[in-house]
């Protein structure tokens, strides 16, 4: 089967479903072999308006059987009971998984869904909103078909990397997963501090996003590391030293390194919680 012809099903259609699926569509992937599972209306309203075409409705069982692919993008606390409530049996014999919860191991996964399936672990970023996304994924146990399919939905939503231990998600999530909001913090007080220097919003968003945007993209390109791009803005006695002393003085490698192990050891209780 072609690709672009997998039956692909959701069950939730927030922020992140809707990342893939817009993504599949501008990718040639057929509308009418998309489906969607969500019990808001608001959430069903917003799919509809991405493409009419697209499957969608409430009955997380009926959408289950139907589909090559099942994306399971629903919050970790709930996991346990969207999947248990997947009663039927019916469900393809070599239906793919592909989970995008944080925390949520594979062996809880196919415990709640039974029959051994081939289960996926995803963890992709805000980003993908906008096709420029990071995510990170893991299998223990799957075939090139399988692997195929995963690369095929994800690569919709930006770049991926395979990690080689399951415990390397919970680090992706650290860095990547929850890496974006890291970003959004230091903009926003970089606009903050902006405007208490006298510059108004328009200027000091203006500054800050297209500094960081322009940041991550020579970092991206170019072939020295971050300590070396870092060095290159940083004259002797200049400006950027002076605010660099500031940040290094209070701390700030050790509030960065505490911040991720807290993100990625709320992964961990999220798996054990469920």
């Amino acid at each position: 089967m072609q690709e672009h012809q997998l039956r692909i099903g959701f069950i939730g259609g927030g922020n992140m479903a809707q990342a893939i699926i817009r993504g599949l569509l501008e990718a040639g992937h057929e509308p009418r072999r998309l489906m969607v599972s969500d019990p808001s209306v608001q959430q069903r309203e917003q799919l509809r308006l991405i493409s009419g075409s697209i499957n969608v409705g409430t009955d997380n069982d009926e959408l289950a059987v139907m589909c090559d692919i099942l994306v399971l993008a629903v919050k970790p606390q709930v996991m346990a009971e969207v999947t248990g409530a997947l009663t039927r049996d019916d469900r393809p014999h070599k239906q793919l998984i592909i989970s995008v919860a944080a925390g949520i191991t594979i062996t809880s996964l196919r415990n709640w869904l039974g029959d051994d399936p081939r289960v996926v672990r995803v963890m992709p970023n805000t980003p993908a909103l906008i096709g420029a996304g990071m995510s990170g994924l893991y299998a223990d146990d799957i075939d090139t078909t399988g692997r195929g399919w995963t690369e095929y939905v994800m690569d919709a939503t930006g770049e991926y990397l395979w990690v080689n231990h399951e415990s390397l998600i919970d680090t992706v999530t650290a860095v990547s997963g929850s890496g974006p909001a890291y970003f959004f913090l230091l903009i926003e007080i970089m606009q903050q501090v902006a405007m208490e220097l006298g510059l108004d919003e328009n200027q000091a968003r203006l500054l800050a996003t297209k500094t960081a945007s322009g940041s991550g993209l020579l970092a991206l390109q170019s072939d020295e590391d971050a300590a070396g791009l870092r060095a290159r803005v940083t004259s002797p006695g200049g400006t950027t030293a002076a605010a660099l002393d500031s940040m290094e003085a209070d701390g700030i490698r050790d509030i960065v390194r505490r911040a991720m192990i807290a993100a990625r050891d709320r992964a961990i209780e999220l798996g054990k919680d469920s």
